[in-house]
């Protein structure tokens, strides 16, 4: 491509819109692009072509990031993205890894603490063969303003996390990790949310006040085989984030 701004690539579902799993990879690919990255991004055929879509359907998918406000397009100039685009806008999943991967994309990240762990009580079930997992847990902060948004802790299987770095960590979400850098097939996420109150250590990571409302989200990673190999499970500041789900009627 023309511009030194390079999205990711992606395996399309065909059970899910293109449009829909185009603009959440590029979504994952604009919050996760390095500073020094080009902020104009390749022409709609260019992009078209490295996602394997009609320009229709990357039409189509541009259009929601315009609306999200993460690009904005100008005749005869072409497509760029907004620098002081916001990341805290509602999440729509409709069930792809992508999506999962935009979900969680975005934010600067401080790797807080990792090493082995008991598998928590709460835990168990899905790790019934194991003693220990490797847990790590990360701060996230807005790319522009440094202001706290949640704080993540993953239970990874520890055969998994052996070969994990921790620099992919500080720059990419876990799915991404897990599925990019250490070549794990995923079979499925199962996500949750609910609304709970902040505890001590949320309240003091996220600098809210202690009860606050927040929204907990867990997702439950499975590889192609069934098995668990990550569960995530995320706090965010009620305040900044929203979830909505689109469910299509066939």
């Amino acid at each position: 491509m023309s511009s030194s701004f390079a999205p990711d690539s992606l395996v399309l579902n065909r059970k899910l819109p293109l449009w829909y799993q185009v603009s959440q990879s590029l979504r994952a690919s604009i919050l996760g692009r390095a500073p020094e990255a080009s902020l104009r991004l390749p022409t709609e055929e260019q992009l078209a072509a490295h996602y394997g879509v009609s320009v229709l359907t990357m039409r189509q998918a541009l259009k929601e990031l315009e609306e999200e406000g993460l690009i904005s397009r100008h005749r005869r100039r072409g497509t760029f993205i907004e620098p002081g685009a916001r990341r805290g806008a509602p999440r729509r999943l409709l069930g792809s890894v992508d999506a999962i991967v935009a979900q969680q994309s975005g934010e600067r990240t401080t790797i807080l603490d990792h090493g082995p762990e008991p598998v928590p009580v709460e835990l168990a079930e899905h790790f019934p063969d194991t003693a220990e997992v490797m847990t790590y847990r990360r701060l996230r902060c807005d790319g522009d303003s440094g202001e706290p948004t949640n704080w993540a802790e993953n239970a990874v299987r520890p055969e998994i996390a052996a070969g994990l770095d921790l620099a992919d960590l500080e720059r990419w979400p876990m799915t991404k990790v897990l599925r990019d850098a250490l070549g794990v097939r995923i079979g499925r996420i199962t996500d949750t949310v609910e609304a709970r109150l902040a505890d001590p250590p949320t309240a003091r990571l996220l600098q809210v006040p202690l009860l606050s409302p927040i929204l907990h989200y867990t997702g439950v990673t499975y590889d192609t085989a069934g098995r668990v190999v990550d569960v995530a499970r995320i706090r965010y500041r009620g305040d900044r984030f929203s979830f909505s789900v689109t469910l299509d009627a066939e």
